[in-house]
């Protein structure tokens, strides 16, 4: 078994049947505890539906009273091939920041459609949004084959247009499934109700979904804690990117100190080299003068820290968002004051175009936003590192998060 977790995100219109599809993957691979299945029974004789599987994910009383996804739901499961994260989202455009929260940190998308309906769109505004949140891969999950007679012609239909917007889009090679939730055909198990179709099922061509190397990607590690004993000195935090090994230089952001790692330390003691989502503790060659919300880089590939900073921001507030605002800006472990200097045009997802709006951001809209910030940021462009390119906007009172940001390649305006 691979060691290499997939983090999944799920999205569709209403009735599309994604909490089904989400409850169909976890029951047909034996995700679901005994327990929990004999509680979705009993819900479902006493509502008269009998298993209904998108109680797996439809978790708040609203949910199931309205039948909507309405919070984002993390479920986790495994084959004997991979490990998974499922991450289903809602699809309602007035819950487009929960979608933007959820897609943030997905490696792959599913994008339900019902096969009668085609592309909604809802469908084109999620497609757009995994685009621009540099989603690797994306999967359209072409559902209810089973009400439209299992016809390859209407899976066609959908299945071409749906590439030529994946084409605009810039996705490389999206991935088109049919599939019916309600009966599991194509979903974990191929089905024989279409020979026509020549790939293989869901599951298998998630698992199949090929991870980024880790050393591909330049070396990222903010600076959680300083941890200082006699003479011990360590840097602790969590990589976010690449691997670190002894003997590499790194640099210090945004103060720009440098040193060599003279060994990493975690839990069961010293590694030979770490990768992303490892935490440990770097101890340097030279002793240098930083604290928590410094960015160690690799010295070779690093960013350079600047107060400007340009990103297309997701505004999650009721209160809309204007030119002059001031707020502060948290990226990895530092957080400082900034004030916005500009407001672009507005992102429309479901064209995927740029169009003029009013110089404020209301909320649930996206656009390119400038901000002047006190102190230094070690920004990445987003689409090139998304952990060290994503930006958090809040508030200066109380700290409730107001919106999100990817950052763009520096000199973009707003």
């Amino acid at each position: 078994m691979t060691d290499t977790l997939l983090r999944v995100v799920a999205a569709g219109s209403v009735d599309d049947g994604k909490s089904t599809l989400i409850g169909r993957l976890l029951h047909d691979s034996c995700a679901v505890p005994d327990d929990q299945l004999a509680a979705l029974l009993a819900a479902g004789h006493e509502r008269g539906t009998g298993l209904d599987l998108s109680l797996l994910t439809d978790g708040l009383r609203a949910e199931r009273e309205q039948g909507i996804t309405i919070d984002v739901a993390y479920r986790y499961f495994a084959t004997p091939r991979r490990s998974f994260v499922l991450i289903d989202t809602p699809g309602h455009v007035q819950y487009t920041r929960n979608m933007v929260t959820g897609a943030s940190t997905a490696d792959a998308a599913l994008l339900l459609v019902d096969v009668r309906a085609g592309l909604t769109d809802q469908t084109r505004r999620h497609t757009a949004l995994v685009a621009a949140l540099g989603v690797r891969h994306v999967l359209l999950v072409v559902n209810k084959m089973d009400l439209a007679d299992w016809a390859e012609p209407a899976y066609r239909a959908v299945e071409r247009e749906f590439r030529a917007l994946a084409e605009r889009l810039g996705i490389a090679e999206p991935a088109v499934v049919p599939v019916s939730a309600a009966t599991g055909d194509n979903v974990v198990e191929p089905s024989a109700a279409m020979p026509w179709y020549g790939g293989g099922p869901l599951l298998a061509r998630l698992e199949d979904c090929a991870a980024a190397p880790a050393d591909a990607r330049p070396a990222r590690m903010p600076v959680q804690v300083v941890l200082r004993a006699g003479e011990y000195r360590g840097y602790a935090g969590r990589i976010e990117s690449g691997v670190l090994r002894p003997g590499d230089r790194v640099v210090a952001l945004p103060s720009r100190a440098t040193g060599r790692i003279a060994a990493i330390d975690a839990a069961g003691g010293e590694l030979a080299e770490a990768g992303p989502g490892r935490s440990v503790v770097l101890r340097l060659h030279e002793d240098l003068d930083i604290s928590r919300g410094e960015l160690l880089a690799a010295a070779a590939d690093a960013p350079e820290p600047t107060r400007d900073l340009t990103g297309t921001v997701c505004w999650f507030s009721p209160r809309p968002l204007r030119v002059g605002d001031r707020l502060l800006v948290r990226h990895g472990t530092q957080v400082t004051r900034a004030v916005v200097r500009g407001i672009g045009d507005r992102f429309d997802p479901t064209t995927a175009d740029r169009v003029p709006g009013p110089a404020e951001l209301e909320l649930n809209a996206l656009a390119h936003v400038s901000l002047r910030t006190m102190t230094e940021l070690p920004v990445d462009a987003y689409h090139r590192l998304r952990a060290t390119g994503a930006f958090l906007l809040l508030d200066e009172q109380d700290g409730d998060t107001l919106g999100a940001g990817m950052a763009l390649p520096a000199g973009r305006a707003a």
